[in-house]
Formats: structure tokens, sequence, C-alpha cells
């Protein structure tokens, strides 16, 4: 079997389990997507890592222009969208994932995959053992600037949706959980189309790339993804009526360490 039919073949089943686990645990499939993307086009391509670690976060972040949407017309219609927290949080996030985006387009690859497992390493613990707290702070629209700004940008770096930081920052400001996931997934979809877009232009002109990528966006990954993780995901949201979530969520998180600690020591 050829190289690229194997890799198309290994997307598919990918988008299936990253849309899966995001319906069934509310986590962004980022965190599934970037580090098997790494390993895919490593060892399938053999391509080096300076070019490995852009295009798996720049693939991640695609992906999500679809399930983004999806997510976000959903919690749209169930009335779950503060307009105001959203389109004020949404000029920070933009800003913040094109710089991101930038950003890891300049970084050496061993240095931006180290970032990427520190970051997945503190989402994982979170995940685990953290509780969303309150404040008596108040939200402006500079906070909500900054929130979306520092949100857009370590997205940006990570090819995730964001939500994971964007959740508890918002209910940290005293906003009800069920506005702030709404709010969350409406800005993954800002995070992704921004994000997407810089990468696109930051790889335009670098003749490196493998054929059918648009910038380091490597689009038959994308599509092979996408193919399978939306109807994925609803299937996920289903099944998480049925399963002990929160006990799924520590054995997870158990499984994004071991993934951080095999980043760091390879």
């Amino acid at each position: 079997m050829e190289p690229f039919t194997i890799l198309i073949f290994c997307c598919i089943v990918l988008g299936a389990i990253a849309g899966y686990m995001a319906g069934l645990l509310g986590i962004g499939g980022g965190l599934i997507i970037v580090p098997a993307l790494m390993y895919l086009l490593q060892t399938v391509l053999h391509l080096p890592l300076d070019l490995v670690m852009p295009m798996s976060v720049a693939t991640s972040l695609s992906t999500i222009i679809f399930t983004g949407l999806s997510s976000f017309l959903a919690h749209w219609r169930l009335g779950n969208l503060d307009w105001q927290i959203f389109l004020v949080c949404a000029i920070g996030i933009a800003i913040g994932a094109i710089s991101g985006a930038q950003v890891a387009v300049l970084l050496p690859g061993e240095t931006l995959k180290n970032i990427f497992a520190a970051l997945v390493m503190f989402l994982a613990l979170r995940m685990a053992f953290g509780r969303n707290r309150v404040s008596d702070a108040r939200l402006g629209n500079g906070k909500l600037v900054i929130v979306g700004l520092i949100t857009g940008n370590l997205s940006a770096l990570l090819g995730i949706g964001g939500g994971a930081l964007l959740v508890p920052a918002l209910v940290w400001f005293r906003v009800c959980m069920k506005i702030a996931i709404g709010c969350a997934a409406a800005c993954g979809m800002v995070i992704a189309l921004f994000g997407t877009a810089s990468f696109v232009l930051a790889g335009w002109h670098n003749d490196h790339l493998p054929p059918w990528s648009l910038g380091y966006v490597f689009l038959p990954a994308t599509l092979a993804i996408v193919s399978t993780s939306m109807l994925a995901a609803n299937k996920g949201a289903k099944m998480s009526q049925r399963l002990p979530t929160q006990t799924l969520k520590k054995i997870f998180a158990s499984f994004l360490v071991l993934v951080s600690l095999r980043m760091f020591l390879s």
C-alpha cells in the first residue's frame, strides 16, 4: 500500500476517534489530532520535524472550522450564546490566533514540540483535578479582549479550539457555565478561521511542503479527518448521557500525560 493511501486511511480513523472523544468528553479534538498527525507525517511521509509541527497544528485548526461551525450553530439554537461576550472576545481571539500561528512557524520544530507537550500536560492535569472557580471581578470589554488574545494565541500554538482555556476564564468572571461553553464554541470557530488563514499565508511560498498543501495545511488530511469526525462527535455526545464522563475524563487525562511525556522524551 502506498504511503499516501496509508496516511489517508489513518486520518479517517483518527477523525472518528477524535470526534467521538470530543463529543463524549467535551474536549477539543486537537489534543488528539496534533500528536497523531506528528507521528503520521514523520513516519509515513518522512517529513522533518520543522515542517511536521506547523503542518500538524495548522491541519488540526483547519478541521475545527467545520466542527466549530456545527457546535456554534447548535449552541446558538439552544440560546447559549451571549453576543456581547462573543463579539468583544472575538476581537482579541482573532489577533491572538494570527500572531500565535506566526510564532508557531518561526519557532524551531523541537521547541514548538516541547511547548505543545507542556501545555498538553497542563490541560490534562486540569482536566483530571481542576475545578472551575469564580471571583468577584467584573467582566469588562478590556478584560474580554485580553482573555481572547491569550486564548487565541495559545490555541493557535496548540492547534485546538480553545474551549479548555476560555471556559474556565469566563466562569472565573461569573459567566454561567452554559453561556461560557456556548461562547467558547463560537470563539473556537474564530480561532480556527484566523489561525488557519495565518498558517496558509505563512507557508504560501514554502517549496518544501508536500503536494496538496495549502500553506501549512495538508488538505488531504483535513478532508479525511472531517469526513468522520463530525458524525462521530454526534455519536459521542449521545453516549455521554450514559457513561460516567468524569471518570472517563480522568482516564483520558492520564493518556494525555503519557502523550506529553512521550513527546518530551522523543
